[in-house]
């Protein structure tokens, strides 16, 4: 074994030991552009250093949106521009750069049913992802299934917490059933306790002051309301369904 391939060894073996395995992929291309560019050693290490940044922060995203229950394909890439919707434009851009989740705003996105608001909701929990957010998202009737049972098994104050410390909690289709008293309250603690402590992104086919006749208590209701709305960018969507664009496309027959 000639001494570049026993330090070609000693090299991939330092680079497990140090847990950076993955640089070897990319590594052979780095070399032969930094041979073709005549690339300075310190420039050398910053671009192959900064490939191994770059993969962990991808990889770290991902796995915080899959933990956080999020679509992987609902990404701001994929939203399709030529979708018969309308909305402030001028807000979504505010809204992306995720300045309300710094200063512990919410967001509500309204419109009927269809038009991409689970997308747009997951989008912008996608990037909170990529910037290192934790990041809930579940369906509203789901939350209170999950909170229910919780209260039989005893797990409930773990559940809560769970739903009140991420960085972003995501509530889709709030505002569909009509609520008992345990989910009122729970909807009830649930933004009283984030209220300037966490934001929240809520989806709905109803305006805010409607689902005050989905909960039980009156003053629970209204004080859970106001305090959120007025809280909360709120982005009206309005349009055709969005969802005629995500349905699979049949191929046509081979001749």
């Amino acid at each position: 074994m000639s001494s570049s391939e026993m330090f070609g060894m000693e090299f991939r073996q330092a680079l497990k030991r140090l847990r950076l395995g993955p640089m070897r992929d990319t590594l052979p291309e780095r070399i032969e552009l930094a041979r073709q560019q005549k690339m300075p050693y310190q420039d050398f290490l910053e671009l192959v250093f900064s490939d191994e940044v770059e993969r962990r922060d991808r990889l770290g995203a991902q796995g915080r949106a899959r933990r956080g229950n999020l679509d992987a394909q609902m990404i701001l890439e994929n939203w399709d521009e030529t979708a018969k919707v309308t909305f402030d434009r001028q807000l979504w851009a505010e809204l992306c750069t995720l300045r309300f989740l710094e200063s512990h705003h919410h967001v509500l996105l309204l419109g009927p049913v269809g038009v991409g608001k689970t997308f747009l909701a997951t989008a912008l929990g996608q990037i909170a992802c990529r910037r290192g957010h934790p990041v809930h998202m579940m369906r509203a009737d789901k939350m209170l299934k999950e909170l229910k049972a919780a209260r039989l098994d005893r797990t409930y104050d773990a559940e809560m917490r769970r739903l009140i410390r991420a960085d972003l909690l995501i509530v889709d289709d709030l505002g569909l059933d009509q609520l008992d008293g345990d989910g009122s309250r729970d909807i009830y603690e649930i933004i009283v306790e984030r209220h300037r402590a966490g934001s929240m992104i809520v989806t709905s086919n109803r305006e805010p002051q409607e689902w005050l006749a989905t909960m039980t208590d009156p003053l629970r209701a209204q004080s859970a309301i106001d305090r959120l709305q007025n809280a909360a960018y709120e982005l009206v969507i309005e349009g055709e369904s969005y969802r005629k664009r995500q349905k699979p496309e049949r191929r046509g027959a081979e001749k």
